[in-house]
């Protein structure tokens, strides 16, 4: 049986007297496709930035690869992880955001070779290369020197994508990335993840609210609600047959 890349144990999230997750427990395998869906403040978006560590779990533990990525081993004892054991384990997961967290002042080319040359040490002709390639793939080719501001929200957030892909992660993380988009504009951004889907065996987390798509792209469809995964299984029993009328409730605001 193949290890979990990523394992949740018992992980809860306050802000503040507000619990909003309540005893995560979720394994991710290596390539696997989880879609996340639920209503708003269910603690979607809470769950994949801990993974990339933008929040600090409350209690429980997250072992990415077999690192625990919240704690670390010092003196004989698991002690709070340092910014070193967090970037180290961080430096295998990709994250695309809902607004895209593009550098204004760099091009596009740049703001996709930033990264692994300074935060991996990378060889600068070699990422440049493969920034190159992967702009090319997600069809910005021919923008390769423009700026952020030059760009629709759709070509940003392809960007933001290919940005991501330049440093290999092992797992990808998409946080609504459709959600800050006009609507004539989702389309070419879903096609993209779709591409990468298909064709990448990275694992994937996407949280978002379009049913279509995670019914196409997702193994494991996971139902958020009130900080507990209510249900979970695959897309079609999730999204298609549930029988559990807090899902029942939800998909109804999807369906014509």
């Amino acid at each position: 049986m193949t290890k979990p890349i990523v394992e949740y144990k018992d992980v809860h999230k306050s802000f503040g007297d507000v619990e909003v997750l309540k005893g995560i427990d979720l394994d991710i395998f290596p390539a696997e496709k989880i879609a996340v869906i639920g209503p708003s403040g269910s603690g979607k978006t809470t769950i994949i930035r801990m993974l990339m560590t933008l929040e600090e779990p409350t209690d429980g533990d997250i072992i990415v690869d077999g690192k625990n990525l919240w704690k670390m081993e010092k003196n004989g004892k698991m002690v709070e992880a340092d910014e070193k054991h967090l970037r180290e384990i961080r430096g295998d997961i990709g994250m695309v955001f809902q607004h895209f967290n593009l550098f204004p002042h760099m091009t596009i080319l740049e703001n996709c070779m930033t990264a692994p040359i300074h935060v991996k040490g990378e060889n600068k002709k070699e990422v440049k290369q493969r920034s190159i390639d992967m702009l090319e793939r997600v069809g910005l080719g021919d923008k390769i020197n423009n700026y952020p501001s030059q760009l629709s929200g759709g070509q940003k957030q392809r960007v933001a994508m290919a940005r991501a892909l330049v440093m290999r992660p092992k797992i990808m993380l998409f946080d609504e990335v459709t959600s800050a988009l006009d609507p004539e504009l989702v389309g070419e951004v879903l096609e993209v993840i779709r591409d990468i889907a298909k064709n990448d065996d990275m694992a994937m987390v996407l949280v978002t609210h379009e049913m279509d798509f995670a019914l196409d792209v997702a193994d494991k469809v996971l139902f958020l609600d009130d900080g507990v995964i209510a249900e979970q299984g695959s897309a079609s029993d999730v999204i298609e047959h549930s029988e559990n009328p807090r899902v029942q409730e939800f998909l109804s605001r999807f369906r014509g």
